[in-house]
């Protein structure tokens, strides 16, 4: 008898990691399609979700790294349960220049997303607006993916210079565009300057749209409490935050890390069920780079082709993501 409610205790364990490691193995199979409920993002059944991952860099400057390969091994070895494809603008070799090479790009990640069960949110990476060619962007993107239970769109990336006044009516006219084709995924809107006044957003948030999230991003060398009395001051507004863009090195992108600040972030927004992502998937000579010039352009990384924020970020994803160090 002993014998036999141990083998039971065996294999009920046993059925627990199988449904664990399937569910994480496919999230969005897992969650289904996303909705914004109150500050929350939430599953199918209304269960608050925590995405975490990493962002691609620029796709005109790193697109090396833009395929099924690296998308496969962030999703297994980090384990991402999202990735961000950040289409570059206005730099050489961008959107406006080479719009038709900047799908190509952005969609390998986008269908190898797919492919791997997680999701991935399409980002207008620009600090400026370009009303039409994103109204066009995204079109296209919505007609060829909006039944995708997978896509997030972020339709602007960091506003620089520009007021909430000018933001909110840009992003009023691209959650149309959007919502006239893509009823139901999740649309991230940018905050004023570089996303840090979500403060300014919270006392006057679009209206009359369903399932809009709003963007901070943080660099834990730089930003610190006083961001994050921000973010708790627009929470209590009701205000729903997604972190699409942080690191823990200062906003330049370089300088040594701020473990302290960068723990004291994840805290903060593990508390507060805020999904957040990590800049970058590239291999430019600065912190925030994960990766060395070694590592290989489809993963199959060693903790050798990484950087110390590489080091840092794979061991957070995958701790809060619940795998083992």
């Amino acid at each position: 008898m002993s014998k036999l409610v141990d083998m039971k205790k065996m294999y009920s364990a046993l059925s627990l990691i199988f449904i664990f490691s399937i569910g994480f193995a496919q999230p969005v199979k897992e969650n289904g399609r996303l909705k914004v409920s109150g500050i929350n993002l939430v599953n199918e059944k209304g269960q608050p979700v925590v995405l975490r991952g990493m962002s691609f860099g620029w796709h005109n400057w790193w697109p090396r790294f833009y395929n099924a390969g690296t998308v496969s091994w962030l999703k297994k070895d980090w384990g991402c349960n999202i990735v961000r494809a950040a289409m570059g603008v206005e730099p050489e070799h961008g959107y406006i220049n080479k719009p038709a090479w900047g799908k190509e790009t952005i969609k390998a990640v986008i269908d190898a997303a797919i492919k791997e069960g997680i999701y991935v949110i399409v980002d207008w990476h620009s600090h400026n607006i370009r009303q039409e060619e994103a109204k066009k962007f995204f079109t296209e993107i919505a007609t060829e993916y909006g039944k995708q239970p997978n896509i997030i769109y972020e339709i602007f990336n960091e506003p620089e210079q520009q007021s909430w006044a000018e933001v909110k009516a840009y992003s009023i006219e691209l959650i149309k565009t959007i919502r006239a084709i893509d009823p139901d995924n999740v649309i991230l809107v940018g905050s004023p300057h570089w996303d840090q006044d979500v403060h300014l957003v919270a006392d006057d948030p679009i209206k009359g749209f369903d399932n809009l999230m709003y963007t901070l991003h943080f660099y834990a060398g730089t930003h610190k409490q006083q961001l994050r009395d921000r973010g708790d001051y627009a929470l209590k507004k009701g205000l729903p935050i997604f972190i699409s863009e942080s690191a823990g090195m200062e906003a330049t992108g370089n300088g040594p890390l701020n473990e302290t600040e960068w723990n004291a972030w994840i805290t903060w927004a593990e508390k507060n069920k805020i999904s957040w992502i990590t800049w970058s998937v590239s291999d430019k000579d600065e912190t925030c780079s994960v990766l060395l010039p070694t590592a290989s352009s489809t993963g199959n990384w060693n903790t050798k082709d990484l950087k110390q924020s590489g080091l840092k970020t794979r061991e957070l994803i995958r701790k809060y993501n619940g795998l083992k160090p």
